[in-house]
């Protein structure tokens, strides 16, 4: 017979790890001798072999029991669905970690791989840091509102940098936005802002931005008028050419201009 010191010992565990056993139910506790000292048998031995060898195998110990009253057809089913689930932790803590490893990024925080590489381009530009922090803002609150529609808007906001007037519109951007009001610039800005548009009519592609309702678009086109002292001035030259807007340039119905002039 062996003490609790001596049964750990033959079975590779610790005191500790034998009461434990006992707690949860997995290894019956012996009663006292005459000595008032609990011994253990061979059998007792074997069981806790068996249920640290389990343990040690990764099975979690509120399913050694099954396992250990199973017969052998249900014991190698028991096992396949314990390998399964852990497979499936395994995938969902592989995704946790990448996802710790992105927002390790900064930018990653709330914002899908779409958009990072498209500001990362941006980067490659030369756009100043301040604008991509304006876009990256923006497209964080967009992100949030149509995260069905993201993707599908950054596929296209690749394509308009083929465009030769986008890249020049983001030349502009390469530097400070702290423009005056009347800096040669703005004018030149409008006046790439209106082609543009004018190409996105003839597309038909003006109010793309569908799922975006107007509020939203308002808040985001104060917050590029708060960015610079000229974006103001460029709105107010797109609408006296009959175009409202920065997010979703849009055309201004005439009677609506002629209305706003009285």
């Amino acid at each position: 017979m062996l003490t609790i010191s001596q049964l750990a010992a033959y079975a590779g565990v610790t005191v500790r790890a034998v009461r434990h056993y006992h707690q949860i139910g997995l290894l019956p506790e012996p009663e006292r001798d005459r000595s008032g000292y609990r011994t253990y048998d061979t059998a007792a031995i074997v069981r806790l072999i068996r249920i640290h060898t389990l343990a040690d195998a990764g099975v979690p110990l509120a399913r050694v029991q099954e396992l250990l009253d199973a017969g052998p057809e249900e014991f190698a089913d028991g096992v396949q669905e314990i390998d399964k689930e852990l497979r499936a932790e395994i995938r969902r803590l592989r995704g946790t970690r990448e996802r710790l490893a992105r927002l390790a990024a900064g930018e990653h925080l709330a914002l899908p791989r779409s958009v990072v590489d498209y500001l990362d381009r941006l980067r490659g530009l030369g756009v100043d840091e301040r604008y991509i922090e304006l876009e990256r803002d923006s497209w964080i609150l967009v992100a949030a509102q149509v995260p069905h529609l993201i993707d599908a808007v950054i596929a296209k906001k690749h394509e308009q940098l083929d465009d030769p007037d986008m890249l020049r519109l983001y030349g502009f951007l390469s530097g400070p936005l702290d423009w005056a009001a009347n800096d040669p610039r703005v004018v030149e800005i409008a006046d790439i802002l209106e082609r543009l548009a004018i190409r996105a009519v003839e597309a038909g592609e003006v109010g793309a931005a569908q799922g975006v309702d107007d509020r939203f678009v308002d808040l985001m086109d104060s917050a590029m008028v708060e960015s610079s002292p000229g974006a103001a001035r460029i709105l107010a030259i797109l609408e006296e050419r009959g175009w409202r807007g920065w997010t979703r340039i849009e055309r201004v119905p005439a009677g609506r201009l002629n209305a706003q002039a009285e």
